[in-house]
């Protein structure tokens, strides 16, 4: 696990804006890598200075026989040669105090093979002794478009004219994929950098993003991350990015459910790795889209857009048909359709014919070109209403100057501090005037309508993330004392699996309310315990080899006398020597059953980097077939446990549902946070817990079940 701290802006300056490029490697051929990389250094602003014993000159310029020979010290070197005389240069680079190392070759610790890692480490300790930063090795390059510093043996455009102020900086684990998205400047999309990071041995994809998080000419970073051996690291520099006041967009690829298939609880399953990243990414303020294809437009988006001063969105097309495929997509991702307050609807009603719509989504109809200055008109009118803080206007047919709408919702975005979407919808993807709208600076074009909606969702959470910070923070309520105990309990419990009733004990001095019990070991004993209980009583055997008793038939319910109470222990115990050993059976648990409510998991899963993953959710039987689950990390204030009960489709039910009384929220919410406060408190020794069910009513909340898996020491 990495604790290095993120490079700075400043620290990666010589290597990722260099004023000089040295390339190792120098050489006419032009199918070469230093050849193609020399070929997209024609536009640097800077030096480039050319290194090879070979040549005395190459194509008309001096080249040098080492880095020592040359007339100053580059702030970059670009080493094109052959992997083993890698590390005698990359040695001479920190000698003389070059500010940063571009390293192209391959086979190193990619291959598996330790001598290989053996050498990458090798390199890794030379540059940071030295104080070089490297990039690579196995690297594709980066581009810098301030400068154009193309630093790639990729062959890249290079940046013609200034570049706008809603330019976006990509950031991409994988080098294919990072110039296959650059592509997108062809048909206008502004790049202030490229970046990519090889087997990122030094500089990684974290630095990279808090590198341009400090460059005032990128506008929002877009990222394609796949994950870290230090999962944190991506948080930090999210933190970055937060106090530049720096959108940062993410695509997280590898998002597969593998890594929770061995889970051992029902949180566990739900709580695998990619969810603790997206949710964790979540509370971070990231805007994550799920399709790498939304990464670009989505982050274009956010470079362009101020903070939204409402939450409704207008749908202005001269398209019925259009106009509803929007307002569906809106309704998707529950993107607010506000009707035109009587002002706006006034000016609508004068410049739409009857047959249109002068109502959201308004439908112009076709007249819309026929007579422009109503499209004007409407568009202010809908702009100036309060109620909306961005339009979008469909363009359904490419040609015919209609790309003038565009330019005139621009306009009058920018005339009243608002947002505008394009949405091309024409199949004609790089039609007439496209290329022009990408440049326009207050509107996003989409050329996906979902995507544009998606965009628009993220919008309005990240605004909401933005003003929960600057709320103060809920103050922690767990003493000291209580979290002491707990973790002596824990660490001193003889099974790595907490039995229930050690699990409840622990529980419980988090003011969690527990269902009580009494252990018996014989079948006399269980009916003295179910006497001083009172009827009904439920049985479960206790064991640390059994987590799941109703799977193994070792629960049994709804028992009323003493005989029913004989017939069980013994049922259950035979049903528990099937799947485990006596030495392994403490007994059987005697409870109270407890009345009959709306049934509530929370549990959460520890993640060695990104911490506990709180989830919530139906529990007991429905945990698995609703899969109604949400999930934050811990800890959450009782508000946030309030907010996460809202979002799950079975509210209703804890709402009281077709006359049934409702389930005192208040006071779930206040056992939610309370489980994680213990969940925050002991992550360092909790692999993970599970309350299933809690059971919920009116009058009563308990926790009937409980599951502490202890961490592992290994």
């Amino acid at each position: 696990m990495s604790s290095r701290k993120l490079y700075t802006h400043a620290e990666l300056r010589r290597a990722l804006h260099p004023r000089t490029i040295a390339v190792v490697g120098a050489t006419p051929n032009e199918r070469s890598f230093a050849g193609r990389s020399m070929a997209n250094l024609r536009n640097f602003q800077g030096r480039v200075l050319l290194v090879n014993p070979r040549y005395a000159e190459v194509n008309g310029e001096v080249c040098y026989p080492s880095l020592s020979a040359l007339p100053e010290i580059p702030d970059c070197v670009l080493i094109a040669t052959a992997r083993d005389t890698v590390e005698p240069i990359v040695r001479e680079c920190g000698q003389l105090g070059v500010g940063g190392v571009v390293l192209f070759a391959s086979g190193y610790a990619e291959t598996g093979n330790p001598e290989k890692a053996a050498d990458q480490a090798r390199l890794v300790s030379i540059a940071r002794e030295s104080g070089v930063r490297l990039l690579g090795p196995n690297s594709i390059g980066y581009a810098n478009y301030l400068s154009n510093a193309l630093v790639s043996f990729t062959p890249l455009p290079g940046r013609e004219g200034d570049l706008p102020p809603h330019a976006i900086g990509l950031v991409s684990q994988s080098g294919a994929l990072a110039f296959a998205l650059q592509q997108a400047a062809n048909h206008g999309t502004a790049f202030s950098h490229v970046f990519s990071c090889g087997n990122a041995c030094d500089i990684d994809v974290t630095d990279q993003i808090a590198y341009l998080a400090g460059d005032p000419a990128c506008a929002a970073i877009a990222c394609v991350f796949e994950g870290l051996s230090d999962a944190s690291r991506i948080l930090r520099a999210a933190e970055v990015c937060a106090e530049a006041g720096k959108p940062l967009v993410v695509y997280k690829m590898a998002r597969g459910a593998a890594g929770a298939a061995a889970a051992m609880s029902h949180t566990g399953s739900m709580a695998g790795s990619d969810r603790a990243y997206a949710t964790a990414l979540r509370e971070a303020g990231v805007v994550q889209v799920d399709t790498i294809e939304q990464l670009v437009p989505t982050t274009v988006f956010f470079a362009k857009a101020p903070r939204p001063t409402a939450t409704g969105v207008a749908i202005v097309s001269g398209s019925g048909g259009a106009g509803i495929v929007a307002a569906d997509e809106a309704e998707r991702f529950g993107v607010p359709l506000p009707q035109p307050g009587d002002a706006t609807r006034a000016v609508l009603e004068t410049h739409i014919p009857d047959f249109g719509a002068a109502r959201n989504p308004c439908d112009l109809t076709a007249q819309a070109a026929n007579n422009f200055d109503s499209f004007i008109q409407c568009g202010d009118a809908v702009f100036a209403d309060p109620a909306y803080g961005a339009a979008v206007v469909p363009l359904v047919v490419t040609g015919d100057g209609n790309g003038r709408r565009f330019q005139v919702f621009n306009d009058l975005a920018v005339k009243h501090g608002k947002m505008a979407c394009g949405l091309w919808m024409s199949h004609w993807l790089e039609g007439p005037e496209a290329r022009e709208t990408e440049g326009l600076p207050r509107l996003a074009l989409f050329r996906s309508v979902s995507h544009c909606f998606a965009a628009l969702a993220a919008w309005q959470a990240r605004e909401q993330w933005l003003l929960s910070r600057q709320a103060p923070a809920a103050p922690r309520v767990t003493h000291a004392s209580v979290a002491a105990d707990a973790r002596s309990r824990i660490l001193a419990a003889p099974a790595e699996t907490l039995t229930e009733r050690q699990a409840k004990d622990v529980l419980a001095l988090y003011g969690v309310p527990v269902v009580g019990e009494a252990l018996a070991t014989s079948e006399q004993d269980a009916v003295r315990a179910a006497q001083a209980c009172c009827y009904p009583v439920v049985l479960k055997v206790e064991s640390p080899a059994i987590p799941h008793k109703s799977e193994a038939g070792v629960i049994r319910l709804d028992l009323k006398a003493a005989d029913d109470v004989a017939i069980a222990y013994r049922e259950v115990m035979a049903n528990a020597r099937k799947v485990t050993t006596d030495d392994r059976i403490n007994g059987v648990l005697v409870q109270s059953q407890v009345p009959a409510g709306v049934e509530i998991l929370v549990g959460a899963r520890v993640d060695p980097h990104l911490g506990p993953l709180l989830v919530v959710g139906l529990g007991g039987v429905m945990v698995e077939l609703m899969q109604d689950t949400v999930a934050a990390m811990a800890p959450c204030s009782v508000q946030q446990a309030r907010g996460m009960l809202a979002q799950l489709r079975g509210v209703a039910l804890l709402k009281g549902f077709r006359g049934a009384a409702g389930v005192d929220m208040d006071r779930l919410a206040e056992v939610i946070a309370a489980l994680s406060e213990f969940a925050a408190d002991q992550r360092d020794v909790i692999a993970e817990f599970d309350v299933n069910p809690l059971i919920c009513t009116a009058d009563r909340i308990v926790a009937v079940d409980a599951l502490i898996e202890r961490r592992n020491p290994g």
